[in-house]
């Protein structure tokens, strides 16, 4: 006697082409709808979990003896509270712009600025940085195959300082740690120094500056077309998020935890009296010494806030704050590294003067008028 083992491709098979069609259908919205069950479940998991953080911390802090007000108690209060809280964050926030991120895709992003002229293409680059994934590993890839592409230097330029500066992770944790104003605050910002430097950068016509090997690349080919007709289901762009978090938070974990100590030390040790003389407004020197501390900093922007938080809770002003933050995020020496891959030294050393003048002016004027 033989055993036939069917499966359900294999059912289905056998029935007629209209029948077969709608039960593929249902089974795809079934699909759908355990998917999005199992994601509001997962949501409202999360949520409960982070509103027990803040008893947790002091629940463990008691447990230790340490007096909660003593300069150890105040920073391990820190610690234990803020990293959870951080990472829980991110992993919400990253998630749903994986999700986002499935509708702009990076061929999409260039296929969007090839062709465009300086202005509005700078515009449309630096707004599209927000949503686009990239990190420093990613520069040299990105940034030939956007000229590949036909998009101009100035505007590939205004992408690659937005993308870092003013992206999704950073938006997120500014606006659920600060509020709406300061993660306005620094959107407007952070656009600004990235449309204004692509603009001059692209006015300079310093094409001649990129690696002969690039250029050679350049001469060979046109533009890059890519099938932007794509479609996905929400189970499927659901399962992208979850592969950006995993790929992601893989990443950034330990600069988180590391940047969450640094803040714990400051907040716990650092005298506000000391912090605000040194980072205050009263400094002149204050703005530029925030910027010369920041670039040689090897973090990402969701590392950086818990020493940003910190130094705001010390007394330290928002606009030197906002200047150190964004030399960490846009000028990172390990990225000059990279981006030398393709980059003369004259091009490199053009945009990150350009930069640095643009977040030195971010840094004073916030300072004079807040």
């Amino acid at each position: 006697m033989h055993l036939h083992i069917f499966n359900i491709s294999n059912i289905l098979a056998l029935l007629p082409s209209r029948t077969r069609k709608l039960n593929m259908n249902a089974i795809t919205h079934t699909s759908a709808l355990k998917w999005l069950v199992g994601t509001i479940i997962a949501i409202i998991a999360w949520g409960w979990l982070y509103s027990q953080l803040q008893p947790l911390a002091d629940y463990l802090i008691s447990l230790t003896g340490i007096a909660t007000d003593s300069h150890l108690g105040t920073a391990l209060n820190f610690f234990i509270f803020e990293t959870p809280k951080v990472l829980m964050l991110l992993t919400l926030i990253v998630f749903v712009m994986g999700v986002i991120q499935t509708f702009v895709a990076p061929e999409r992003t260039r296929q969007l600025l090839s062709g465009r002229r300086l202005g509005a293409g700078n515009v449309m680059a630096a707004s599209l940085g927000i949503v686009t994934p990239f990190c420093s590993c990613s520069a040299v890839p990105l940034f030939i195959g956007f000229l590949q592409a036909g998009v101009p230097l100035g505007i590939t330029f205004s992408f690659l300082i937005s993308a870092p500066m003013v992206n999704e992770v950073a938006l997120g944790l500014l606006f659920a740690l600060f509020g709406w104003k300061i993660a306005l605050l620094y959107l407007s910002l952070g656009l600004s120094v990235a449309i204004v430097a692509g603009l001059v950068i692209g006015k300079l016509g310093m094409e001649k500056h990129l690696e002969d090997w690039v250029q050679a690349i350049l001469a060979q080919g046109g533009a890059i077309h890519a099938d932007l007709n794509q479609s996905l289901t929400w189970a499927e762009r659901v399962q992208a998020g979850i592969t950006h978090l995993k790929d992601i938070v893989a990443k950034v974990w330990p600069y988180i935890v590391l940047g969450v100590a640094v803040g714990a030390g400051i907040h716990g040790y650092v005298p506000q009296n000391f912090m605000a003389s040194i980072m205050g407004k009263g400094a002149w020197w204050s703005v530029p010494a925030a910027v010369l501390i920041g670039v040689p900093m090897y973090s990402n922007a969701a590392g950086i806030i818990p020493v940003v938080q910190a130094l705001l809770g010390k007394g330290a002003a928002l606009g030197t704050v906002l200047a150190f933050m964004m030399s960490v995020t846009a000028l990172s020496f390990p990225e000059m590294i990279i981006l030398r891959k393709v980059l003369k030294p004259k091009l490199i050393a053009t945009f990150v003067g350009i930069v640095t003048v643009g977040i030195l002016l971010v840094g004073y004027i916030f300072n004079a008028v807040l």
